[in-house]
């Protein structure tokens, strides 16, 4: 437990995730948006921590998850790749849950219970640029 007021360095892999058309969606269809946003969340909470992945914070339809290994986040993006392109595969364009996931391994501030850094922002940048699925 990081005191408050007290900041600890580390070395960290940060992944984030985002919904593609979340927001189109909800302008579209509110209802349907929020049920595939609820159905996201349940799907993905439960991986996390099997590759020993820490939620930092969700932020409308988006993850932020820490990890203590590079490796444990590939696998743990690959997996929930792999998991929604199974589910999809069955499902109505409409129906689908699309992910960008970004990865990147660089230092981090733990700052009471906030995370801050270039790994941070360099993580969030990479989920925009990435290609869905």
């Amino acid at each position: 437990m990081v005191e408050k007021g007290r900041q600890v360095r580390k070395l960290a892999a940060i992944m984030f995730t985002d919904m593609v058309g979340y927001s189109a969606l909800t302008q579209k269809n509110e209802a349907l948006a929020l049920e595939l946003l609820e159905e996201q969340r349940q799907l993905l909470r439960p991986i996390f921590p099997k590759h020993n992945g820490k939620e930092v914070e969700t932020a409308g339809d988006a993850f932020f998850v820490e990890f203590a290994s590079a490796l444990d986040a590939t696998r743990c993006a690959i997996q929930i790749q792999t998991m929604l392109f199974q589910r999809n595969s069955a499902m109505e364009p409409e129906q689908q849950i699309r992910l960008r996931i970004g990865l990147h391994l660089g230092d981090v501030v733990h700052r009471g219970k906030h995370v801050h850094g270039d790994g941070v922002n360099i993580a969030s940048r990479l989920q925009a640029l990435a290609e869905p699925d």
